[in-house]
């Protein structure tokens, strides 16, 4: 696989997709041997088979994740990117997003898998890493507390009191403000809170999580009503079929 190949995976699995001039810069700007606009298009029009085994596509002047053209997403990603600018880590950081899976392990995610292995799992490592980056995968696209806590239900997890579960879900809003997102071009919504847009922040309510509450309000929802969660999808479509698998 060439470096440029390599270099436009990454990018697509940091920013869910990347345009072709972006591409150049980032390259360019990090690399001594130099490539041009040809390269880059010549792999647009005729993408090499490593780009469909990382599940990236050509569209228009982009490479797309799959994610997003599957969901008829691309419009709606261009309109929530907007003109936000780009998180570019240096070379190294960023070539490990070849690898889909890659993540950074922030304070947060570590704070919070310290937390679950001690008060769940018993000191079990392997356990604790493996809900915390189910609980991650699931905050990074914007799913909402119930299929956060559903995480937990589906491992047999019982809290003990509501005030464990609010201990829980400050965890896991921290964690979620501090994941870099599609929609914010690599950037967390903390990092765009404090540098460039207050309203991306997503803000711990001002509540507590009322876990019976929720509970009883999912139990009322039709499967064909609109989700509460303001997808704009029925309910049987978002979080309930993310809830249930």
């Amino acid at each position: 696989m060439s470096q440029l190949t390599q270099y436009i995976i990454a990018l697509s699995n940091l920013y869910g997709m990347v345009h072709k001039d972006k591409v150049l810069e980032i390259y360019n700007s990090q690399n001594e041997d130099q490539v041009n606009l040809t390269d880059i298009e010549e792999l647009l029009t005729s993408p090499p088979e490593e780009l469909e085994d990382a599940f990236i596509y050509p569209h228009q002047n982009y490479f797309v994740h799959e994610t997003i053209l599957e969901n008829n997403d691309f419009e709606p990603m261009l309109k929530k990117k907007g003109d936000k600018p780009h998180y570019v880590p240096d070379k190294n950081e960023l070539l490990k997003y070849v690898d889909e899976s890659y993540f950074e392990k922030s304070k947060q995610y570590t704070a919070l898998v310290k937390y679950v292995k001690k008060n769940f799992f018993k000191g079990d490592d392997e356990k604790a890493e493996w809900l915390c980056e189910d609980i991650h995968g699931t905050c990074q696209f914007g799913a909402n507390m119930q299929v956060v806590l559903d995480a937990f239900n589906d491992r047999g997890i019982s809290f003990d009191d509501m005030d464990q579960i609010n201990e829980v879900m400050k965890l896991v809003m921290d964690l979620s403000n501090s994941i870099r997102i599609w929609e914010n071009n690599g950037y967390t919504p903390h990092e765009i809170f404090e540098k460039f847009e207050k309203p991306h922040l997503r803000p711990l309510p001002d509540k507590p999580f009322d876990f019976n509450a929720d509970m009883n309000t999912r139990q009322k929802i039709g499967r064909n009503d609109p989700c509460p969660c303001g997808s704009g999808k029925k309910y049987k479509k978002c979080c309930l079929g993310t809830g249930e698998n």
